[in-house]
């Protein structure tokens, strides 16, 4: 009888966080600048250099940390983790080994298996390094240090996760608490978010730990949910023909759906961590963590609690819309402008959502404004126009956020209400398609959609379709 195998999974998760200015000195963290364009000698490792802490730092990974149930330390400081590598100027990294900002903490996940709570075993401050370039021209690598310095929280989670469908509902959970805070927008496509798997696996009902393995360069939930299933298969392969499993690090090539050894696992006495000597400790006191909590936003499982019951939409409609930041902000200030909450949602769950997946964009980078998809509501429910023309007008507004009131007026897109002026065309179309008419007068109802189409047609589009069927049935 073949044996059953448990994936046994924990994450470290990595994220930059949304400050201006780098961890330890006035140099900008924006993305996508020349090489080496953000550099000082703080963040180039200079001998003699001192680096200053940024408290927005603190004040991120404490928010991050209240709003993941865990305890702050009120009493922590950095350590210096000692290891040699081109992108590492100072030959070590400022992080926090033995006090880090929190610990102890948790988040609900919803998953196929239901709800449960997964540890959180840390959260700490530290400093991201440069970033090699390897030139398959030249045969050289070059270094660009702008990311050096650039501010990180790490998120360790305990070894809770048993499958790649529980480790993405952890990371969305995370990712979403983070972006709601405003600590980091946790783009993983640029690195913003980065997370680092442990896993390993064991005989059902075992109690012991089997080895574990830590895999690199996962820069979506995808490749994520490739790479537990590939490193769960290879390693119960392993474990069947009786080898061992290494204990190392991997890093998963997404393109060729293969992971390969980078290097043997070091503990945490390879590092030679020591107290940082050139930053003080850092005292949190009650009223400092106080503050930052009563500045904490709605986050997004009371928002979706909220939406159902002040807005009275369904509940589906709030997941889907909560589950990006910015298209919760468009649904609220669009309300807020006067619109149907329901009307409001209808069109981000609908045409919204349609235009994303035609443009393979996320719902990130929607870049129109609430005033105008408020004001095109306003245009439908007032009888300017009509359906058809108001999906026209929003695929203009969700491109280049025209404003939609001068938009149908110089287009003349108007509905027409002129019911003399109707009835003539409709007596046309009646006289022109007798096939029609005869289908309808012998009880086939949809014969009269028809008819409503040919008239829609021969009005471009502009007419009331209330008023159509209305002396349709009139005359037929």
């Amino acid at each position: 009888m073949s044996k059953e195998y448990e994936t046994v999974i924990g994450l470290e998760v990595h994220v930059e966080l949304a400050t201006k200015t780098k961890i330890f000195c006035g140099c900008s963290t924006a993305f996508g600048a020349e090489p080496n364009a953000h550099t000082c000698p703080v963040c180039t490792g200079m001998p003699g250099s001192l680096p200053v802490l940024n408290k927005q730092v603190v004040e991120y990974a404490m928010a991050v940390g209240i709003a993941t149930n865990c305890n702050i330390t009120q009493y922590c400081k950095f350590d210096r983790k000692n290891y040699f590598y081109p992108d590492n100027p100072q030959n070590y990294q400022i992080s926090q080994l033995y006090l880090p900002i929190c610990r102890n903490g948790y988040v609900e996940i919803k998953s196929e298996n239901g709800t449960k709570k997964v540890g959180i075993h840390e959260i700490h401050m530290e400093e991201d390094a440069g970033k090699l370039i390897h030139s398959e021209w030249d045969d050289c690598s070059m270094v660009d240090y702008n990311r050096s310095g650039v501010p990180l929280i790490e998120i360790v989670s305990e070894p809770d996760m048993r499958s790649a469908d529980e480790v993405i509902a952890y990371l969305d959970k995370l990712r979403l608490i983070i972006q709601y805070l405003g600590a980091s927008d946790c783009k993983l496509n640029e690195g913003s978010m980065r997370a680092d798997v442990n896993l390993s696996v064991r005989e059902v009902g075992a109690k012991e730990f089997g080895t574990r393995t830590e895999m690199k360069n996962l820069n979506s939930f995808k490749a994520i949910a490739r790479a537990i299933e590939n490193e769960r298969e290879r390693q119960i392969d392993l474990i069947e023909s009786g080898e061992a499993v290494v204990q190392e690090t991997r890093r998963w090539d997404d393109n060729k759906e293969y992971s390969y050894a980078m290097r043997s696992k070091e503990d945490a006495q390879d590092y030679r961590y020591f107290p940082e000597p050139d930053l003080v400790p850092i005292v949190i006191s009650d009223e400092w963590i106080d503050e930052v909590k009563n500045r904490q936003p709605e986050l997004r499982d009371e928002k979706m609690a909220r939406y159902e019951a002040d807005y009275k939409i369904p509940a589906y409609d709030a997941d889907i819309i909560t589950s990006s930041k910015k298209m919760a902000d468009i649904f609220e200030q669009t309300v807020e402008l006067g619109a149907n909450p329901k009307k409001v949602s209808n069109y981000l769950m609908g045409e919204t959502m349609r235009l994303l997946k035609e443009n393979d964009m996320d719902a990130d980078e929607i870049s129109f404004s609430p005033k105008n998809l408020a004001a095109l509501i306003k245009l439908i429910d007032a009888g300017t126009i009509n359906s058809s023309v108001a999906k026209e007008v929003f695929e203009k507004i969700f491109k280049d956020d025209i404003e939609p009131e001068k938009y149908v007026e110089e287009n003349g897109l108007k509905m027409d209400n002129d019911e003399d002026g109707l009835r003539k065309i409709i007596e046309e179309v009646v006289a022109a398609n007798p096939q029609s008419v005869e289908d309808y007068r012998n009880g086939k109802e949809k014969a009269i959609g028809f008819l409503v189409g040919q008239t829609m047609k021969a009005t471009k589009g502009k007419a009331n379709p209330g008023i159509i069927n209305k002396i349709l049935k009139e005359l037929l």
